[in-house]
C-alpha cells in the first residue's frame, strides 16, 4: 500500500481559498510555495523590491506586490480583507510584525496567522489579535523530537499544546483486534476518526471494524496517550 497516498489532512483541504503572505524570506517563501504547489491562489507581498522580483521571477505565488504593510491605508489598497487568511512572516522585525498584525485585525481581516520569533513576540502578537501565532523553530525541535521517539506517526495536527489529532500505523498488537475489542477510549483516551481502506479511508469506522498491522488510522486524543500507540 502506498501510505503517500493515503494522507488523511491533504484530503481534507477545500478550494478556492485565497491566501495572503506578508514577508517573503525564508519562511514566508516556503509558505508561499507550499500553498501555491497545493493549487491555491497565493498573493505575496513584502516591502523588498528585489524579494517581490524574486517571487514573480521564480513563479512561487500567483501574484506578488511591494507594499509597506505598517501603513494601515496599504491593508486596503492592496484588497487584504478580501482574502481568507494572511500569513505574516515578518517574524524577525518585530515592530513591523507587531504593526502589520495590528493593521490587519484593524482592518477587518478574518484570520490572520503569525510568525513569532520568541516568547515575548508571541505573546504581543497575541494581544494584537492574532488568530494564530506561530513559533517555528520551537515546533520544529518539538515535532523533530516526537518523530525520532514515535517513528509510527505519520503526520499531525496539534489542537492546542496538549492534544492532537495523528495519522499512524496501527501497531502490531492491534492486529486482527476490532476498535470495540481495543477499547481505545477507555483504556488509551483516543478517539478513531478513519481507517484505511481499499486505498481510501473511512470516516468514522464502526466498534466491529477490524484493524489491520501496518495499514493506517487516524485518532484524536491528548499527546499523552498518542505517545502511548508506541510499538
Amino acid at each position: 500500500m502506498n501510505l503517500s497516498s493515503l494522507n488523511f489532512f491533504r484530503n481534507l483541504r477545500s478550494d478556492n481559498k485565497q491566501f495572503a503572505v506578508i514577508g517573503l524570506g525564508r519562511f514566508g517563501r516556503a509558505v508561499c510555495d507550499t500553498l501555491h504547489g497545493l493549487g491555491y491562489e497565493v498573493l505575496a507581498i513584502d516591502v523588498d523590491e528585489k524579494k517581490v522580483t524574486q517571487a514573480v521571477s521564480e513563479q512561487f505565488a500567483a501574484h506578488a506586490l511591494q507594499l509597506d504593510t505598517t501603513e494601515p491605508a496599504a491593508i486596503h489598497q492592496a484588497g487584504m480583507t478580501d482574502f481568507d487568511t494572511v500569513i505574516v512572516a515578518i517574524g524577525n522585525f518585530l515592530s513591523e510584525s507587531i504593526i502589520t498584525t495590528l493593521n490587519l485585525k484593524e482592518a477587518g481581516v478574518k484570520h490572520v496567522v503569525a510568525k513569532a520569533s520568541s516568547e515575548i513576540h508571541m505573546k504581543m502578537l497575541k494581544k494584537v489579535g492574532a488568530d494564530h501565532v506561530v513559533f517555528p523553530e520551537r515546533e520544529m525541535g518539538c515535532a523533530l523530537a516526537r518523530t525520532i521517539t514515535t517513528p509510527s506517526i505519520l503526520d499531525r495536527f496539534e489542537l492546542d499544546p496538549e492534544h492532537s489529532i495523528v495519522e499512524t500505523i496501527v501497531p502490531p498488537n492491534f492486529h486482527g483486534k476490532t476498535i470495540g475489542e481495543l477499547e481505545l477510549r477507555n483504556r488509551y483516551g483516543l478517539n478513531v476518526l478513519a481507517v484505511s481502506q481499499d486505498e481510501k479511508f473511512e470516516i468514522n469506522p464502526p466498534a466491529n471494524r477490524r484493524l489491520l498491522g501496518g495499514t493506517v488510522m487516524v485518532v484524536i486524543g491528548s499527546n499523552k496517550s498518542i505517545d502511548r500507540l508506541r510499538p
